[in-house]
């Protein structure tokens, strides 16, 4: 592409690089100069005008953001999402479902480092999207780049965008107790959870805070996925709710996890079933690590020891006002 001032009797077939005021409206950028557009600025007294003009191998704009998006999306419908039509260089990627974003990031950096005028920003990586919400937007920054740059995106970024839907939409939530007040606190914040993924919580089973009861209750569970929400804070791997897993004939898969709020996570499962245990920082609306862990599971994404070790950068989230122990006491 050739960008700069060129004479008002060169421009016939350029892009008008910046808007042009004349009377009674103006130009916009943008647009393609046809004759009539160049006698209206002639008429206007303009002599020269700045332009971008395509050289052979170019492709323009739109173009080229429509052919990345199809790259990065070859079937829409079967990934659960939807593409903008191209203007100004730029196509939307929209969610068609609810559920969380795959991203293949090693695919949208590899796109993102080919020419600098070629560009991919996503949403981050398993971002909970709601329906509609954008999760890419793709966007040729000039009127138009070479054509060897943009099929090299485009092999680069295949398939690299797709939404996972929801899998599970029956969930458990088992409650300890220590004191007679404790089940009643958070069963909101989890259900709302589970709504916004479009699933729902089965009845909530209360039952003391002691191993026997609660493997008693995992065992008796029917639903897609076990919440357990636990009185006192799971301190240990050895602790009230894991072992309890373990004594239903479960399995516990990793403890702890490096964001905050959110460390005294445990996850595993039970013949299949995902089981979680919660943080107390799940009681609270607010973002927390647990978040992340859930919204996984809910739509069928494994969750491994190393992608929870990955979680630490990005995982300092805000504080939860109402924790009985701030960071800074």
């Amino acid at each position: 592409m050739i960008f700069g001032s060129v004479p008002l009797s060169e421009a016939e077939g350029a892009v008008l690089a910046h808007s042009v005021p004349l009377d009674g409206g103006r130009l916009r950028k943008g647009k393609l100069l046809a004759v009539a557009d160049i006698a209206t600025l002639a008429a206007a007294g303009v002599d020269e005008v700045i332009v971008a003009r395509l050289e052979a191998g170019d492709v323009s704009e739109d173009a080229a953001a429509a052919r990345l998006a199809q790259a990065l999306v070859p079937d829409a419908a079967r990934a659960g999402l939807r593409i903008s039509k191209a203007a100004t260089g730029r196509v939307n990627i929209f969610a068609e479902c609810l559920g969380v974003a795959e991203v293949e990031a090693a695919k949208i950096d590899a796109i993102n480092a080919v020419h600098p005028m070629i560009t991919v920003a996503t949403v981050p990586e398993w971002q909970r999207m709601a329906l509609r919400g954008m999760v890419a937007t793709v966007k040729i920054i000039s009127y138009a780049v070479p054509e060897v740059a943009l099929e090299r995106s485009c092999v680069l970024g295949q398939d690299g965008l797709r939404m996972r839907p929801v899998t599970v939409r029956r969930a458990q939530l088992i409650q300890t107790f220590v004191e007679s007040d404790d089940g009643v606190k958070g069963q909101k914040a989890i259900g709302d959870r589970l709504e916004r993924l479009g699933g729902a919580l089965d009845d909530i089973c209360l039952v003391r805070h002691e191993t026997a009861p609660l493997a008693a209750a995992i065992n008796a569970s029917e639903a897609e996925a076990i919440f357990i929400l636990t009185a006192s804070a799971t301190s240990d791997v050895a602790d009230v709710a894991p072992s309890a897993l373990r004594a239903a004939g479960g399995r516990v898969i990793h403890y702890g996890m490096p964001v905050d709020p959110g460390n005294l996570l445990f996850y595993g499962d039970l013949n299949g079933v995902p089981v979680i245990g919660l943080p107390g920082c799940a009681r609270s609306p607010a973002l927390n690590g647990a978040d992340w862990v859930m919204e996984r599971m809910l739509c069928g994404v494994p969750v491994t020891p190393r992608d929870i070790a990955g979680m630490g950068v990005g995982g300092l989230l805000k504080e939860i006002p109402t924790r009985p122990r701030p960071r800074e006491g």
